[in-house]
């Protein structure tokens, strides 16, 4: 058996900053040396960011790229880094003449390159092109046909890239087949809710298939609509964990371990297995001698029935990096002294500090005594500044103006104006202050289209988008509970929490005045929504028919109003923008 010291780097890149990519790079080859390591290897497409969507369709990207990386390997030779084979991802093109996939030569390519002696010494591109939910990579990239085997410290390191793992064959066949004794994968592999049981699963299953260790290493951080949690992970042959990081932070994660000495085998193209030529170099033949090994970190999971601890993390990760990354300094959020608007200011303090976020109380003639207590106590308990601007003479103003045209507003209409109003004002004062506005709408308004076009669900950005009601309040509650247990003071009033819903744009309104209770309501949107149950299914399932029946007719009227909404942090494995495309007109109704 031979030793090998692996530094897996979970980095945080920006899409298209490729200059400051590469600064996480070669910052973290510069750790893993002082750490002793003999091969670190970064996320999938560490050097431009991702994912890049249609970026990639951009010539000049695709060589900014290359050049980058080309760029990068000569650098970290220049830092004294040029022995420690360094392993990232980046966008190449797909070399060679002739037309492949429907795509002529020169197509771009989701590629990994190994760095060494101030060169790339090997690359190869991702085989399995996702299609589904948020992916849609076969727009954008095709596939490759080799496998990467680099021999360090005479061990045969396999490389793949994130989909490569997941699907059947391909890599994960050609990777047994080449006897290699590592199998690492690079991944920009986004959050949804319990997703990290299933990668650990997939991970140990892979490993026993190859018959080798296999290393994970994910990116971590927000990227528009999706969060990466990092989650890089260590299996031994047998499956059994070795090492594993944290969730929602950035961590140098090295293990030492045992694996297989390699045989003979040549560099250069070898055998071709499954659909794939697999390529090989060696960058150091010779193991190291004989060495103690360290006890490798193992980050321990919280519960997974209960992880909404987990989720929390997600949406401020989101938020934070939505926000930073885009260069805002400040965010605005009206707050009403309900549960939406609660929580999202909580995200945001816990994002970004309350010195950058700004509250506004914008109380109508029909905003409640508590409401408006509610929303000061929660500024106060939080440290936020908070401004109060009423609404009733800009609504009177729009009144008198309809009804001198002979349009006076009445039921809806007057309702609705009322939410444009404070929109409006949030969004004259992002523009004369330079906030980013939040909207603080949920994912059972967005489904039920239970919002105001240009009024309350205005907005840069929609921290609890893709966050049924019912887990608002157990976002709710479980952030109150954590400050308890820190010996905090509970950052939302338990009033915002415990009362009955209600916009509060006309005398005594609740939500349940337009849609069902919202443990019934999200059981059904769940189905509806996340797993294209029709009705007859719903039904079936046990669902009262009146409640589906009235469910999906709300959902498909508000597909309009949807495609208008802000961006939000994906939570669930089916949001409502990027997973759902539904076309807008639409008469087909089960």
């Amino acid at each position: 058996m031979a030793q090998l010291r692996i530094a897996l780097a979970q980095v945080n890149p920006t899409t298209g900053d490729l200059d400051g990519n590469l600064s996480l790079v070669v910052d973290s080859a510069h750790r893993a040396a002082e750490e002793g390591a003999h091969l670190v290897v970064l996320p999938e497409m560490v050097v431009t960011g991702y994912p890049v969507e249609d970026l990639a369709l951009r010539n000049s990207f695709v060589s900014a790229s290359i050049k980058a990386t080309r760029a990068l390997a000569a650098d970290l030779a220049r830092e004294g880094l040029g022995e420690l084979p360094v392993v990232v991802g980046y966008l190449s093109r797909r070399e060679g003449p002739g037309a492949r996939y429907g795509q002529p030569a020169g197509a771009p390519q989701n590629s990994v390159a190994v760095l060494h002696r101030g060169g790339v010494v090997l690359s190869s591109a991702k085989h399995h092109l996702p299609n589904y939910g948020v992916f849609d990579e076969f727009r954008n990239f095709v596939p490759g046909d080799t496998l990467s085997v680099v021999r360090v410290r005479g061990v045969d390191v396999a490389l793949a890239v994130c989909e490569d793992l997941w699907q059947e064959g391909g890599p994960v066949t050609a990777a047994r087949a080449a006897g290699v004794g590592l199998l690492v994968s690079l991944n920009g592999s986004p959050y949804e809710r319990h997703k990290d049981d299933v990668r650990l699963e997939l991970c140990q299953r892979r490993a026993r298939e190859v018959g080798a260790a296999l290393a994970y290493v994910n990116m971590v951080g927000g990227q528009d609509e999706l969060v990466f949690e990092g989650d890089s992970l260590i299996v031994d042959s047998e499956g059994e964990l070795v090492a594993r990081a944290p969730q929602f932070a950035e961590t140098l994660l090295v293990a030492d371990l045992e694996l297989p000495e390699a045989g003979p085998a040549p560099d250069g193209p070898g055998a071709r297995v499954d659909g794939l030529r697999v390529m090989r170099h060696t960058v150091s033949a010779d193991p190291v001698a004989p060495y103690p090994p360290r006890a490798a970190a193992v980050t321990p999971r919280p519960d997974p029935l209960s992880d909404t601890g987990e989720v929390y993390r997600a949406l401020v990760t989101g938020l934070r990096d939505y926000t930073v990354k885009n260069g805002f300094g400040s965010v605005l959020v009206g707050v009403s002294g309900g549960i939406d608007s609660a929580l999202v200011a909580t995200i945001a303090v816990d994002a970004l500090g309350a010195d950058r976020v700004h509250g506004v109380l914008m109380p109508s003639a029909h905003s409640s005594d508590h409401s408006v207590g509610d929303a000061e106590e929660l500024a106060r308990r939080q440290g936020f500044a908070a401004r109060t601007i009423a609404i009733a003479p800009a609504v009177e103003a729009f009144t008198r103006s309809t009804e001198e045209a002979g349009v006076p507003l009445t039921g809806l209409a007057a309702e609705n104006l009322q939410a444009r109003v404070r929109g409006t004002l949030l969004m004259a004062l992002s523009n004369e202050e330079g906030h980013l506005v939040l909207a603080t709408g949920n994912k059972s308004e967005a489904a039920t289209g239970y919002s105001t076009l240009y009024g309350d669900s205005v907005g840069g950005f929609a921290p609890i988008k893709d966050c049924w009601k019912t887990l608002v309040w157990e976002l709710a509650r479980w952030r109150n509970e954590e400050a308890d247990r820190l010996g905090q003071t509970p950052p939302i009033p338990e009033n915002s929490i415990s009362k009955p819903p209600s916009a509060e744009l006309r005398p005594d309104q609740l939500d349940t005045d337009s849609l069902p209770d919202y443990t019934q309501l999200d059981a059904v949107l769940d189905a509806y929504v996340g797993t294209d149950k029709g009705e007859a299914e719903l039904v079936f399932a046990g669902y009262d028919p009146e409640l589906v029946r009235r469910v999906i007719r709300m959902v498909d009227r508000a597909e309009y109003k949807r495609r208008q909404s802000a961006p939000g942090t994906k939570i669930s494995s089916r949001n409502l923008s990027r997973d759902r495309r539904v076309p807008i007109t639409n008469r087909w109704t089960v």
